[in-house]
């Protein structure tokens, strides 16, 4: 059966019958836009996630979380914002289930192996994937999570063309480092000194295209005033530069 009409300045709010909602609108120009959750199955679970798809995206990044719901956060969805606006599809992806992310199962938080062969089945999801399918990936995570964008570009590097890693974490990456060809992106705090030596010594095994920003005065949360628009700007700007722009014909 044929789904309702989308008329021009409406939005339709669907539910589907595995309780995932899904938000779709169309402008006066004639453009759709779509917000979708999607349940991810990987290592035997399924991975809560959303996916906003704009009409002819540039790309698509996945926004990845080491810790159950942190998809959901306010500066999260900042940042996807503001991806969305340069006209990128987004993915924002817990790595962990709900019963996983407790703060007493620390193991998996921090278990970068683990959270890289979970991103690299998402960006796996994401190739494959009639709705995403034939964009460019690029993928982008904060600490621990980081390392696993860095991993994951490794492990797929005919899917991943971009990666931003954020905070710190490119000491937790090991040999992985040695083969990186995807472009990265590391954005660490001034303050944390220890962190900024491990990204300058990461920077001379990385064989591809590596940038460090290093933001004085603040430390892996970027909490100061202006710092997570500073940070998402370099985002922007670094997906712009190396995702391919192929755009998604509907």
């Amino acid at each position: 059966m044929a789904g309702p009409e989308l008329r021009v300045g409406f939005s339709i709010c669907t539910k589907a019958s595995d309780g995932m909602h899904s938000i779709q609108h169309q402008d006066a120009n004639g453009r759709r836009r779509e917000h979708r959750g999607v349940r991810i199955p990987v290592d035997g679970i399924e991975l809560e996630s959303d996916l906003f798809l704009p009409a002819a995206p540039a790309g698509i990044v996945i926004l990845a979380h080491g810790a159950a719901s942190s998809r959901q956060s306010a500066r999260t969805a900042q940042v996807a914002e503001r991806l969305q606006a340069a006209g990128f599809a987004t993915l924002r992806v817990d790595l962990l289930a709900a019963d996983e992310g407790l703060v007493t199962d620390a193991a998996r938080r921090f278990d970068a192996p683990l959270l890289a062969r979970r991103l690299s089945d998402v960006a796996d999801w994401v190739a494959n994937d009639r709705r995403t399918a034939g964009l460019a990936i690029g993928c982008a995570a904060a600490n621990t999570a980081g390392a696993a964008a860095l991993m994951a570009a490794v492990a797929r590097p005919e899917a991943v063309q971009a990666v931003v890693s954020r905070g710190g974490g490119s000491e937790l990456v090991g040999d992985s480092l040695d083969r990186l060809q995807a472009p990265a992106l590391l954005i660490v705090g001034g303050m944390d000194e220890w962190i900024v030596r491990a990204s300058v010594k990461a920077m001379s095994r990385i064989p591809g295209v590596v940038q460090l920003d290093v933001l004085p005065g603040e430390s892996r949360g970027f909490r100061g005033p202006g710092a997570l628009e500073a940070v998402t700007e370099s985002t922007v700007d670094w997906f712009e530069a190396h995702l391919g722009g192929h755009a998604h014909a509907a």
